[in-house]
């Protein structure tokens, strides 16, 4: 990651003060008039193997003026740590202040700053600000605790100063929640010593009862007015492991993060799932506390692959029987039982499983969701009672959960109830001869006209010279045709306001009007609330420009 790292540090002699920062310095290019293999004298002096990165000395000390000692990090003699990236030869350089006098004048601006003005309200937490001369940053301030200091406590920052704006708003939850676990360590360790000092010498009280004199302030408190963040934390390795925890940060941060070529703009279900994904990482980054975040993740993960990664990959992973795709699932089915099931999946209705095989439904529902946008999926793979439709569109049930009488009736919900016929389970084995599906459903309306896009998909399934690769693609094909259809509509209608005799022209302009045109409308319909929140607030924010720009 092209960033940089700093702890700055608000000193009640000084001012702002950056304490410590870590570069990460890129490789050069290889030159090919030097000769190959030719060691560098001294290189492998001091070196300090480690798990990945190599530890060392840095033999350019950096020059500095007279500072105090809460204003210095390392001592003067010391050489600073240089960590190395075994992977893509990175290097990462800690010391004090960075090697260039440009980005000396960056970093030495953004922790004024930090320190001053660009803070959020109650002066604790993180903040965005920066430009595009100076380069921006993600600031998080935070307290720590000094039984000598005015107020008891001290201020310091944290700031990831980089010039890519993008990248670094982007990286906002991961920086947040792993700067919070580095500034909690701080925070507890400085805590202990405080507590321990206000043991022996509880300095309020003696603060009260003493006469209070602002010039000599400072040397009432012993002439300790500025107290290192080694003496607050009692850590002797603090620099150490803030290097290794800087390091980390822009190592893991610069990794998350990479560039892909697209082939012409996402998709919807790719901006659905971006859009997903990040939701899921502001929830995490709610959480407070190592444990409680570890958990999150960890349910957080294990959501993410059963909603969101529902491809063919995943069927390998289940245990068998299984369905193996919509192919298979028509031939365990036959013709017109599919074609009730696809039909009520494509029209939004809650399709309901009730098995005693989790891991059958949950093929089931990963090859059924393929009929659909990611945005319409909203999945419970196996639940101990029934979720309402409100919540789930696929919803997977134990045999022995009632169905309720007003969900039984409607013709918005199907059910499929599984019942064992063979107890001798094999992969080899036809799912027919093991299990009896029986679909029941309150829905009189016949499905046997439309949409068109399920008309398209039987031709496919039932053509036994196209492969299920081919299938696959077909299917996606027919999505994004359809997905396109949607979004002209979604404009139309929903954006720009428009009759019903107007409506109409468009839906015959889009071929869905005709035979099946009820289900193809239906189908629009529904897939409209599939459409990503980006797609949504591109188009609005280009109908308001519009409506404006005449004016202007």
């Amino acid at each position: 990651m092209n960033a940089l790292v700093a702890l700055c540090h608000f000193c009640e002699l000084h001012g702002p003060r950056t304490l410590f920062c870590t570069e990460a310095l890129h490789p050069p290019s290889p030159d090919p008039s030097s000769q190959v293999g030719t060691p560098v004298p001294g290189d492998r002096d001091g070196d300090r193997e480690g798990e990945g990165l190599t530890m060392k000395a840095n033999s350019s000390a950096t020059q500095r003026g007279e500072m105090c000692e809460g204003c210095r990090s390392l001592p003067a003699s010391h050489p600073g740590f240089v960590s190395i990236d075994d992977e893509t030869g990175i290097r990462f350089l800690s010391h004090q202040h960075p090697r260039q006098s440009q980005l000396f004048s960056v970093v030495r601006q953004a922790c004024v700053r930090s320190l001053s003005c660009e803070v959020c309200p109650g002066r604790e937490g993180p903040i965005f600000f920066g430009d595009e001369q100076h380069g921006f940053v993600f600031s998080h301030t935070f307290f720590i605790k000094d039984s000598l200091a005015r107020g008891f406590q001290r201020w310091y920052s944290i700031v990831v100063v980089a010039m890519d704006r993008i990248y670094l708003i982007n990286s906002w939850p991961f920086l947040l929640r792993h700067l919070k676990l580095t500034i909690q360590s701080l925070q507890s360790t400085a805590l202990k010593v405080f507590d321990s000092e206000q043991g022996v010498c509880p300095q309020r009280a003696l603060r009260m009862n003493s006469v209070f004199s602002p010039a000599v302030f400072p040397h009432q408190r012993s002439g300790n007015a500025a107290r290192s963040l080694t003496s607050l934390t009692q850590h002797p390795n603090l620099w150490a492991s803030l290097h290794c925890s800087f390091s980390w940060l822009l190592k893991a941060c610069g990794s998350r993060l990479t560039e892909k070529l697209l082939e012409g703009a996402p998709t919807e279900d790719t901006l659905v799932l971006i859009e997903r994904q990040t939701e899921e990482e502001e929830e995490m980054s709610c959480w407070e506390g190592a444990e409680g975040f570890k958990s999150q993740l960890h349910q957080s993960e294990n959501k993410m692959g059963l909603d969101f990664l529902c491809d063919a990959s995943k069927l390998d992973e289940l245990p068998c029987p299984k369905f193996r795709s919509l192919r298979h699932l028509r031939q365990v089915f036959g013709a017109n039982d599919f074609r009730q099931l696809a039909w009520h999946v494509l029209m939004g209705n809650q399709v309901i499983w009730r098995s005693a095989d989790p891991g059958l439904i949950h093929s089931a529902f990963t090859v059924l969701k393929s009929l659909l946008p990611v945005g319409c999926v909203r999945s419970v793979p196996y639940s101990p009672q029934y979720e309402e439709a409100y919540k789930c569109n696929f919803l997977g049930l134990s045999p022995d959960v009632p169905i309720p009488a007003h969900v039984s009736s409607s013709e918005f919900s199907v059910l499929v109830d599984v019942t064992v016929r063979s107890c001798q389970v094999s992969c080899e084995d036809d799912i027919s001869r093991l299990y009896q599906f029986t679909i029941s459903s309150a829905n009189t309306q016949p499905t046997d006209r439309g949409p068109t896009l399920l008309n398209k998909l039987e031709v496919a399934l039932s053509n036994e010279n196209l492969s299920v690769d081919v299938v696959s693609h077909c299917l996606l094909c027919l999505k994004e045709e359809w997905m396109n259809k949607v979004k002209v509509l979604f404009k139309f209608s929903k954006v720009d306001g428009r009759g019903r005799e107007d409506t109409q022209k468009v839906l015959a302009l889009l071929g869905a009007t005709g035979p099946g045109e009820e289900e193809n409308v239906r189908l629009l319909k529904y897939w409209m609330t599939g459409l990503s929140k980006t797609y949504k607030g591109h188009l609005m924010t280009a109908v308001r420009g519009g409506e404006r720009s005449p004016s202007q």
